[in-house]
């Protein structure tokens, strides 16, 4: 097996937005704001090369949105999907499945893109399976109020409608073990309903692909969640189990979402589990 970062692109947040009720004094230590109070934030994705398989995990934004809607993020930097997998000798029609964490458009947007006559949209991997769970898509294509911003038809349903589309199960607990992806999976349900962090075994090491459990380093502290997340509480005691598992078991923390630290390492401290080592995947 080998794994490779993809990143699908730079943009800004609301830095406020990102940690919800945490002051600014307190989160701009880790995560600073410009003059417009937005911070940097990656779509980092991940490539699973195993066997015969090339697994995507998340897509960014895509670019198939107006001008308009980029104009809401700050788009920033010259990385995109197509790049970073040229980088490493791929091209997306190799990749055999594609697995979404979650259904927000900046961890699904680039599964779907235009048709060649801007009439429609299509599979942006025109080879791959569409992985989600049944739960979280039922969630996605019945948006509540909170989250319909986030879940957009265009980047959903042309999935199911490419024939494409498959499930994982759902645990008995919060741990599916063996995954048809060859990874087990985590499933946090504070930020959205059923989102999905996998465990990836590598090197006698476990990696873990953060999504929006963890988005940055300076998320790590339990209270620090983000104003997006649309049950908080829920994501206090997920992130308390999660982080003190990693902690407990020398987990690779993947981040997604912080630009500037691609893995981290965490460890026990008085004050709780806290930031111990910045990594890449070529450290490993």
């Amino acid at each position: 097996m080998k794994l490779y970062p993809i990143n699908a692109g730079n943009f800004k947040l609301d830095g406020g937005a990102m940690f919800g009720v945490v002051p600014k004094s307190l989160w701009q230590r880790t995560n600073p704001a410009d003059s417009n109070n937005m911070i940097d934030i990656a779509a980092r994705c991940l490539l699973i090369e195993d066997g015969n398989r090339l697994i995507l995990i998340d897509t960014g934004m895509g670019d198939k949105q107006s001008d308009k809607f980029f104009g809401y993020y700050y788009l920033w930097g010259n990385d995109s999907i197509d790049a970073s997998l040229k980088k490493y000798g791929f091209h997306r029609d190799d990749i055999t499945d594609v697995f979404m964490t979650h259904l927000h458009f900046d961890h699904c947007g680039g599964s779907i893109q235009w048709n060649k006559d801007k009439t429609g949209y299509e599979p942006a991997f025109k080879n791959a399976a569409f992985w989600s769970n049944e739960n979280h898509w039922q969630w996605a294509i019945k948006p509540n109020k909170r989250e319909k911003a986030s879940f957009l038809t265009e980047n959903i349903i042309p999935m199911e409608e490419s024939g494409h589309l498959k499930f994982v199960d759902l645990p008995s607990d919060k741990v599916l073990k063996n995954s048809p992806l060859g990874f087990d999976i985590f499933f946090a349900d504070g930020h959205t309903e059923k989102q999905m962090i996998p465990l990836i075994k590598y090197k006698d090491k476990t990696i873990a692909f953060m999504a929006d459990l963890l988005p940055t380093v300076g998320h790590l502290p339990i209270p620090f969640v983000m104003g997006y997340d649309t049950r908080p509480l829920l994501t206090l005691d997920e992130k308390d189990v999660f982080l003190n598992m990693a902690a407990d078991n020398s987990f690779y923390l993947f981040l997604e979402h912080d630009a500037h630290h691609e893995i981290i390492t965490v460890q026990h401290t008085e004050k709780g589990v806290r930031f111990k080592e910045k990594l890449t995947l070529n450290d490993l």
